[in-house]
């Protein structure tokens, strides 16, 4: 492989790897909240 090519996957897998371990750090530090405030999309229409 050329110098350009392996530059270019080191750039790719940095990129590809580094957004993965963002992703599981920002899970790991917020994770999704149970406890949600009334009035969401599953909530039967109010009969009016």
């Amino acid at each position: 492989m050329s110098g350009e090519s392996l530059l270019l996957m080191l750039l790719s897998m940095v990129v590809i790897w580094g957004g993965l371990a963002a992703a599981i750090t920002m899970l790991v530090r917020r994770p999704h909240h149970e406890h949600m405030p009334p009035g969401g999309e599953d909530d039967p229409p109010a009969d009016d």
